[in-house]
């Protein structure tokens, strides 16, 4: 009887797609920003400078 009910939960988790396509959205969202990192790198360098005036201002807005 717990054999059934073990092989029932199983095939109920290999059939659930529920959050694929969020996490195959993320993956694109990473390629897409490795790319543009890799072929545009005066963006890379502008991007730099934008997060380190962000954290500048979180760790100014923490303290």
């Amino acid at each position: 009887m717990f054999g059934f009910y073990q092989q029932l939960c199983a095939r109920c988790l290999r059939e659930d797609e529920g959050g694929q396509d969020l996490v195959e959205y993320a993956l694109l969202a990473g390629l897409v920003a490795v790319a543009a990192g890799l072929f545009l790198p005066g963006l890379s360098t502008s991007m730099d400078s934008i997060y380190s005036k962000l954290a500048s201002k979180l760790a100014e807005a923490s303290s």
